[in-house]
Formats: C-alpha cells, structure tokens, sequence
C-alpha cells in the first residue's frame, strides 16, 4: 500500500488532469455550456478537496478496509465526472 503522501499526490494529480480537461473544452462551448463545465470543475476541487481530507483522517482499526473503500469511492467519482464532462462536448 502506498503512503498517504503519494496517495495525496495521486489523488491532486488525477484532479488536475480533470480540471484541465473541463477547462480546455469549455473554452470552445457556449454560455450555457461554460456554465456547465463550472458546476463540473467545482465538482472536481469538493472531490479533491474530500478524498485528500478522507486520506489525513484515516480510521483506527479497519485501515485496509478503509483504503479499499476510499479507492472504491475514488474510481466511482472519478468515473462520474468523466461522463459528465464526455457529455459536455
């Protein structure tokens, strides 16, 4: 299992890359569009900002459940905003 700095900086990475996507086709959307794309990018900042507070919080006592869980979580939310931003174009 890796450590909480690397999953942090795993989890920062994957959202950046979300982010920069969103932006990047926003630019040739329009308004209605744009707007969209600024509900998905605040989507991706909650969800980063939640898994990196999830990662300094671990759970005494179950940690590998927890770890899995927290990946689970991840890959589903991750796979959210990605439909959603395929959807955008």
């Amino acid at each position: 299992m890796a450590n909480r700095k690397d999953l942090k900086k795993a989890i920062n990475y994957i959202a950046g890359e979300l982010f920069t996507e969103c932006v990047i086709i926003s630019l040739s959307l329009p308004e209605e569009g744009k707007q969209k794309a600024d509900k998905i990018m605040t989507d991706i900042l909650e969800m980063q900002n939640e898994f990196i507070s999830r990662i300094s919080h671990t759970e005494p006592g179950n940690v590998k459940g927890f770890y899995k869980k927290l990946h689970e979580d991840f890959k589903t939310r991750v796979d959210e905003i990605i439909q959603a931003i395929g959807q955008l174009k």
